[in-house]
This record gives C-alpha cells, sequence and structure tokens, in this order.
C-alpha cells in the first residue's frame, strides 16, 4: 500500500509544483523516486515530529500542497497537539500519510503499534479519516485526497498486502462492497480486510463483505441501502474495539434507532505485552480468519 499511496504523491508532483513531500526519517527506498525527481520539493527534517507538522502548516499556509509521511505513532501520537492546532483548527490542505496501522509493526512493540489512532484522529474536527484495506483502494484514497481542500489523514499498513479490490472503485468516498450476500454483513478496514477475504470464502454462507475505506466522514445513507436484507453486522479491525469502525457503527445504530444486531472484532482494550508476528496478533486477539469464520457461522446457526 506504501508503493501506491507514494506513486500517487508523485503523480500530483508531476502535474503541481507546490506539492510537497516531508518525511520524518522514514520511508527509505520507497520515496527514492520522488528525492531524485523532485529533491527541491522533498524534506527530510529528521526525528523531529512536532516541528516537522508545524512546518507543514506553515507551507500550507503560504500556497503549498503538503504531504507528510512518517510511521503513525511519531506522525500522530507524539505530535497530536501541532495535527490539532496548526493543521485541523485551521483547516489547511496536507495530508499526513501514516505507516505501520494496527500491530504491522509486531513484534517491535507497544511504541510502533497503532490501534488507537482512529480513536484519536476522530476526536478532530476537519480531519478525513482513510483506512485502505488494500493497494488499489490505497492508490484511490490517495487520489481522493488531492481533491479536498482540509486535512486528511491516510493510515496503511506497510508493503506486500494483495488486492482485495476486483477493480478501481467508482467513488472511494462511499462504502465499498466487495461482496454481495444477505443476512450478515461483514464491514472492515485496513489490511485485516485480507482475513476476511479468508474466512468468506471458507464460509457455507453468503455474507455481505463491506470495505469502510473512509471512516470519517461515513456516508451512512449509502451504507444502509447496502444492508438492504441483513440483520447482522460484524465488524473487523485490527484497531482498538472502543473508538474505532465497530464503535463508530455502535454510535450509528443508537443515533438513528436502527434495528441491526452489532458485533465487533479487534483488539481489546489493553496494552499489548504479547510478543508475536502481525499473524500471532490478529489470532490472539481474534481477528484473525479463523475467528472471523466462527463468528460467521454462529450467526448463520443462530447460536
Amino acid at each position: 500500500m506504501r508503493a501506491s499511496v507514494v506513486k500517487q504523491v508523485l503523480a500530483h508532483a508531476e502535474q503541481d509544483d507546490r506539492v510537497l513531500l516531508i518525511t520524518g526519517d522514514a520511508g527509505y527506498g520507497v520515496l527514492d523516486e520522488f528525492r531524485e525527481k523532485f529533491p527541491d520539493r522533498f524534506l527530510n527534517l529528521g526525528v523531529a515530529e512536532q516541528n516537522t507538522i508545524s512546518f507543514a502548516a506553515g507551507l500550507a499556509l503560504v500556497g503549498f500542497k503538503v504531504y507528510v509521511y512518517n510511521i503513525i505513532p511519531f506522525l500522530l501520537y507524539r505530535c497530536y497537539e501541532q495535527v490539532r492546532n496548526d493543521v485541523c483548527y485551521q483547516k489547511l490542505p496536507i495530508t499526513l500519510i501514516g505507516i505501520g496501522s494496527g500491530v504491522t509493526y509486531a513484534p517491535q512493540g507497544v511504541t510502533h503499534y497503532s490501534v488507537e489512532d482512529v480513536a484519536i484522529a476522530r476526536t478532530l474536527p476537519n480531519l478525513v479519516i482513510m483506512s485502505p484495506s488494500d493497494p488499489v483502494e490505497a492508490a484511490a484514497c490517495a487520489r481522493y485526497a488531492r481533491s479536498l481542500d482540509r486535512p486528511v489523514y491516510i493510515r496503511i499498513a506497510k508493503s506486500g498486502e494483495p488486492n482485495i479490490q476486483a477493480g478501481v472503485p467508482k467513488d472511494i468516498s462511499k462504502p465499498q462492497v466487495i461482496r454481495a450476500g444477505s443476512e450478515v454483513a461483514v464491514l472492515f478496514h485496513g489490511s485485516v480486510g485480507i482475513e476476511v477475504v479468508r474466512a468468506v470464502q471458507e464460509c457455507a454462507g453468503n455474507p455481505l463483505m463491506i470495505s469502510m475505506p473512509i471512516l470519517q466522514p461515513i456516508d451512512f445513507k449509502s451504507l444502509l441501502e447496502m444492508l438492504d436484507g441483513v440483520g447482522t453486522l460484524i465488524s473487523v479491525e485490527e484497531n482498538y474495539l472502543d473508538g474505532g469502525l465497530g464503535s463508530i457503527l455502535a454510535e450509528w445504530l443508537v443515533r438513528d434507532d436502527l434495528p441491526f444486531k452489532l458485533i465487533k472484532l479487534g483488539i481489546r482494550n489493553e496494552f499489548i505485552h504479547a510478543v508475536r508476528n502481525n499473524q500471532g496478533m490478529r489470532c490472539l486477539y481474534g481477528c484473525a480468519s479463523d475467528n472471523i469464520l466462527r463468528c460467521l457461522e454462529k450467526v448463520l446457526h443462530n447460536e
């Protein structure tokens, strides 16, 4: 997904000489082509994350189209105040590209995990939150971000994620039906989507699969139309259960007094002390394909 997003940033820079890319001592290899083609529009501000965000805001205020690339804890957590006050408060058209969503960087530990970033980002007015599920959606999100005159946060895993989408999405701003179905719908975002695909492929029923590449704002009207004939929703995310997609859906169901049953699969809200790889973490926290499949079968058999 990283390469898909950076490719779109490069294309934007080729079309608009106001485009600037800033990194915080990250992205070696994937950013090389941009740096070589546009050395005067590439900045590595080093391990100075708070300064980087404020610097980006200053550039945006004088007309530049700024992208900031870094690992999520150093893009959003360490400099939350600067993102809040300098970027979102002023509604500046800065795109934050966050790498390492969920537990992508397992087993490097809690300092590199990004399991609460959706909850944190949701507290920021004016911020569009994107969490594509595959490289195709990642590229579409990056293109969509170019059209928005406001702050954008794109959270992606790292590299090597398989495609889930069959083709280029017609409108990435809406929820994406990956597979038609009825009775139960699985809604997901991020690279954990491949676990949903594997589970549904093994399922004897006909569950509806919906990718949610935009988490804020969500087109709830379109989503409701997609859920015709569905009674149960299962949210799957490599994110804390509280504050992520599951919470967004729960709030929607209460707010609009909707009759759906909701089951949330994801990471328990706790500090992670276990040492496992990414797949091991998904198995530990119940968002791997085996657990998703068991959940689907229980729903389909009314257990």
